[in-house]
This record gives C-alpha cells, structure tokens and sequence, in this order.
C-alpha cells in the first residue's frame, strides 16, 4: 500500500471514529443503552410475574422499548388479554385449559402472507363478541370492528393511525396503543425464518424468539379479501429480541439510518414521497445486512461501511418495489406503499443522495459538523473509547431516571401487594445485573409503601386498639426499610403517615430532615445536578449508596391507596380515567404535609408553610415543578387556601388546574370541577 492510500485509510477510519463519537452522543453509548433495556426488562419480568389469567398484559415496544431516547421517540404499547390465546391448529387447545382460556383459531387460507382470519373458538367478552361477525358459518373477529370497540381515548386528540390509537401529548411524545391477541407458537408462515439464522443470531436466541410466539394486531391487507376482519401478524418481541443482539456499532447504524430517514430523506416539501419510508424499513434493512454478512466486521472504524451497505440495499428494494419483511419473505412490506409515480419519485431522490456518495450525511444536522471537523482538520485525534464518552454522574443520571421511569407498580389491595412482594423475593436469587438490582431494589421500596399505607388503612378507625397499634408499627417498619434503599424522597412517606397517624411533630422532624438533605451541594433532582459536586459527594460509591444519599424523584401515589385523606378526591378522579397513581412535584408534598401538620400545632408557621408553596407554585419556571404536574400542584395549592377559608384565591388555583387539565397527565380535571362546585355553594349558602 503506498503512502497516498494509507493516508485515505486513515482519514476514512477517523470519519467514521468522529459519526461513531456524535451518535453515541445522541444514541447512547452502550452503557446506557443497556441501563435503558435492563431496567425495563426487570421491571416487566416483575409485572410478568403477578399477572393473574384475567388480567390485561401491557408491553412497551418500539423504538424507546429497544433502548432509543431520540428527540421526538415514540412510546409504542401493546395491551392483550391474558386470558385469550392464539392457536394456528386445533391440536395445539391441548395446551390450555378452556374453562379459563378463550381459544382463537388463525385461519390464513385467504388471505395475503403475514395476514390472517382470528375464527372466535370458545366464550369471550362482549367487547371481544361485539366485534365479531359472521362468515361461513363461523364467528370471525373484525380487526376493524375490534380497533373502534377498544381505543382508549386517553389523552385528547387521539386518533386511528394503522392498528393503533395515536396522538402526542404535550407536542412532544408521540405514542401509538395497539390492543391486540397473543400467541404461544411461532407462526407457521415463518418457519423458513429459522432455517435461515446460520450466522445471526445465534441458536439460542433463535430458540427464544421461537418460544415466545408473536402477537395479532387490528389492521388487514389493503388487497386481502377481507381487509376489514385481518390482522396483522406482528413480530415485536422478536423484533426487539434480535435489536437486542446487535452489537453497539450495529445499534448505532441502525440509530443513524432512522437520523438519516428523519433529517435526509423525509423531504418536507414533497408531499408525494414524504413519510413513504418509515422506521421499520430501516430495521427491516439492518436485519437483512447483519443476518447475510455482508459487513465483514462492524467496529467503530468501519460504521460508515455498514451504513453505506444498508442504505444501498434500500435503493434497490425501492428501485425493484420491494421490501421482503425479515420473517415472512413472502410478505413485501412496499406492496400497496410505494409503487406508480410515488416510487419513481422517491427513487430519484434516493439514488440521487446515492451519487452523492457519503457527502450526503452533510445534510444532517445531526452528523454534519462531525464530518466537516474531519475534512478541514485530518490529523484531529478522536477517542472512541466509550468509557471515556461519559462521566459518571452522566451515567447516574441515566441510570436513575430509567429507573424512575419504569417504576409504576400500584396493588390495589393487600392481596396484591403481598403477591408481588412473594413475586420479588423469587426473583432475589437470580443472576442480574447490577442495574437490574437496584431496579429490583427500588420497586419493592415502591410495593412497601402502598402495602404499608394499605395495612394503615385496614385497620385505622376499627375501633381494635390493639390491632391498630399492630399495623401501624409494621407499616412504620416498613417504611423505614423502604427508605433505607430507596431515594431521598422516599422519606416523604414517613412522614406522611405519621400526618395519617396524628403524630403531627414526628411529621414535621421527618420534613425538616429531609430539607437538610435538599440542601447538599451534590443532589440529583431527577436529571438535574452539579456533575462536580455530586462527584465530590458521592463518586466512587455504589449505585445503591448514591441512591440513598444523593438522589431525589417527585412522589409517586398508587391511586388504590390513601395515603393524605385531603387528596382522595384526587385520587378517584384518576381512578376514573384508568390512571393508576398520581406524580407530584417533590417539594409541593413537602410543604403541602408541613402545613396540614402545623394546622395542628402552630397557626403561623401553617401560614408560613402556604407562603412558600404559593411562591413556588405561582413563581417556579420548570425547576421544582414540571409542566406536566402543574394541574396537582394548583390543586394542592387550592387546597390549602381553601382549609384557611381564602376561598377566592382557592377559586383561583382550582381554575389554574384546570387550565393545566388540558394536558390532564394526572387525570384531575373532574376532581378540580367538584372542588369549584363545592365553592360556588359554600358562596351562596354564604350569602
């Protein structure tokens, strides 16, 4: 190799060392990427493991599932019964019991590949048997029917887009909720699928995906016979099972390539070839690549080689009118999507990026100054050692915030607390990680807080003195231990109920603790800190000893559970939209439990208390309170003004929520129409 190429080499090697830096910095290094997955993992393997037959399964799929945190992810959910099953042949009803299993039979004899009939086979639900209609004798599940009986509607705004319900909320995150019917087996169509996996992935994940089935979502065939009754086979766990196999350069291809589709291809101004490709082309591209072995080796140094590679396969897929679905070869992803002039269209656009050669990531934003860095500065030096791309506190702050993200376990009574306790107490001696541990950690600190509030409550007012002071030492007890491994929040909890057991001064020394505390130099207030000074404080430490000394999260309240009698309205109006548990703002718990308890021992210090949250309230910019918990702060705010007989200003601050119920992330907007009600009539018995 003569000098002049070796200089070429080296000049590619640091491009792409510089794309491979930048989209670790908006993908994630592979640290975080698997605090992401890890965390959400155990969390579902937990709720897996309370299930009860009757129960409604969730699980997040989609790009924020497979460890994306890009700006505009969308947070993809499927929900299904967990009492119906899927069979694709009557000899597999052996395997379930029909007396609590409702059996549906696959029939795809008619229809496209990767489509199929769901035949009703034994008694279900009358929103299920609502859906239903008659062919041929036989009772067939509309996929179209199915999709109107189920949509949520639970934010304002929603709407139908493919088998999902979709909107954005706040105009931020984007979300789809596909209902939807799982299946035990792997379909039959795909079984050619298998034969294929000589080199990617490996025989036991292979055997993995296999064992988990695949699931039947609400959409059909535009050219099937019956578009309005198919559904759709969808392969989400495989799908995120084989993402979950690449290696962190692959990932990151993959990450570039929806970059690309975002920034590049999707031209704004044609509306004829706009959104025509969509994310799960990429991936479909990226499974294709990875699975043939065209990439000899993905590395850092060679990123650019295996997004070259995939880019050219889609050019051809579009120029040929074909996107052959990773499963079910038979199944063309592009069929009634891109044909006709629209795809004439889009392959100029394409091929003309093509010519462009690698020139054309210039017009990302994103990447652009990374590669021009290189261009005008060849001898730059560039790490790609990802230990060296993030700090610890960075690596904290992703840590705790997945974890605050993923833990939202609300029992709704003591039987239910005390199955997942069981739950996760079988699962203490399995080989985690240590992320999965303090994941693990913190959602039995959540599960001890609604058991102990549930049992407080059992027995409050029973008259049993005996039994009382019984359950409230044990939910005492149980509190400390939850604060023990949980956050610096977590005493809140503490003191909450001791304002629940009258014990008014225990109350206040617990709040003036945990003011100490927010005031450390160090602290981590969701994703906010001082790097340099949390690292000071706690650097080097454990996770689990930084959780417990640095890091503080909003209150989260199981809407099963009372845990502040003031706020049980709020609580049942939640309750009516399905909403599980309240969030609110950390420090409005704080001075909303400092004022009902010094109601009760000093009336000038209660008025204190209210001052300082009606500052907060009226005056924070987003630094203690989040837009999207502004409607309880109001509330509580209300609330308080409204126990010291200020009724004009409680008026003020109800209205002030409901304007902030637009958003209704909590679900208060009724509790927030009962409390003006009740000031109207307090106004005119008045007068």
């Amino acid at each position: 190799m003569d000098f002049s190429s070796r200089n070429v080499e080296t000049g590619f090697q640091h491009l792409c060392e510089s794309v491979f830096v930048r989209l670790c910095q908006i993908v994630g290094t592979s640290v975080q990427v698997a605090i992401r997955r890890e965390t959400k993992e155990i969390c579902e393997m937990v709720e897996r493991r309370v299930a009860e037959n009757k129960d409604v399964i969730e699980m997040q799929s989609g790009s924020v599932r497979e460890g994306f945190r890009l700006e505009r992810s969308d947070v993809d959910y499927m929900y299904w019964f967990n009492d119906h099953r899927v069979i694709w042949d009557m000899s597999q009803s052996e395997y379930y019991y029909t007396e609590n299993k409702t059996l549906i039979l696959s029939d795809s004899s008619e229809s496209p590949p990767g489509f199929t009939l769901l035949e009703l086979l034994t008694p279900t639900y009358r929103e299920v048997l609502s859906a239903c209609v008659p062919m041929n004798d036989k009772l067939y599940i509309s996929s179209s029917l199915y999709r109107q009986q189920t949509q949520f509607h639970r934010y304002p705004g929603s709407r139908e887009h493919g088998p999902c319900e979709s909107g954005e909320i706040l105009g931020v995150v984007e979300y789809d909720f596909a209902q939807c019917f799982a299946c035990d087996f792997w379909p039959p169509s795909a079984s050619s699928w298998i034969n294929r996996c000589h080199s990617w992935p490996d025989r036991e994940v292979v055997d993995d995906i296999i064992k988990n089935g695949c699931h039947f979502v609400p959409i059909g065939h535009p050219l099937g016979l019956h578009e309005q009754e198919e559904w759709r086979i969808s392969f989400s766990v495989a799908e995120h099972k084989l993402v979950h196999t690449m290696n962190h350069c692959q990932f990151l291809t993959y990450g570039l390539l929806k970059i690309f589709l975002k920034e590049v291809i999707e031209d704004k101004q044609s509306t004829e070839t706009n959104k025509l490709l969509c994310s799960y082309h990429m991936k479909t591209a990226v499974f294709w690549v990875i699975q043939q072995n065209v990439v000899p080796l993905w590395c850092p140094q060679n990123i650019l080689v295996g997004f070259w590679v995939c880019f050219k396969l889609l050019l051809r897929w579009v120029y040929e009118g074909v996107c052959p679905n990773f499963f079910i070869l038979q199944n063309n992803l592009f069929l009634t999507k891109i044909h006709g002039s629209a795809q004439r269209s889009l392959f100029l656009k394409l091929h003309g990026l093509y010519e462009k050669g690698l020139a054309c990531l210039l017009q990302s934003p994103s990447i652009r100054s990374y590669i021009t860095d290189v261009l005008y500065n060849p001898r730059l030096s560039i790490c790609s050692n990802e230990d060296r791309m993030i700090s610890e506190c960075e690596c904290d702050v992703e840590l705790y915030s997945e974890i605050d993200r993923n833990v939202s376990q609300a029992p709704e009574n003591l039987a239910c607390c005390i199955t997942y306790l069981q739950a996760i107490e079988l699962m203490i001696g399995l080989p985690l990680t240590q992320c999965q541990v303090l994941m693990l950690q913190k959602i039995t600190a959540n599960i001890l807080q609604s058991t102990a509030f549930t049992l407080h409550n059992m027995y409050t007012n029973t008259g049993l003195n005996k039994q009382m002071y019984i359950a409230d030492r044990i939910s005492h007890h149980m509190l400390k231990l939850a604060a023990n491994f949980g956050y610096i929040s977590d005493m809140m909890y503490i003191a909450m109920h001791y304002y629940k057991a009258l014990r008014y001064r225990d109350a206040l020394s617990i709040t003036e603790i945990i003011k100490v505390k927010l005031t450390q130099p160090g602290l981590m207030y969701k994703r906010r800190v001082d790097p340099e000074r949390y690292t000071e404080a706690v650097g080097g430490q454990s996770w689990s000893t930084k959780m417990r000394q640095a890091v503080t999260h909003d209150i989260t309240l199981n809407n099963y559970v009372c845990y502040i009698n003031e706020l049980t309205t709020e609580q049942q109006s939640a309750l009516q939209y399905n909403r599980s548990f309240l969030i609110i703002p950390l420090f409005v718990v704080l001075h909303f439990v400092e004022f009902l308890c010094y109601r009760h021992i000093d009336t000038t210090l209660a008025q204190t208390a209210l001052e300082e949250l009606q500052v907060l309230v009226h005056h924070d910019q987003g630094l203690y309170i989040s837009d999207l918990y502004r409607d309880i702060s109001w509330e509580i705010l209300g609330i308080c003004q409204q126990m010291t007989g200020n009724l004009q200003a409680a008026l003020f601050s109800y209205q002030q929520s409901q304007i902030q119920n637009q958003i209704q992330w909590n679900k208060i907007h009724t509790a927030s129409q009962m409390r003006i009600q009740d000031l109207h009539i307090i106004d005119t018995s008045m007068h």
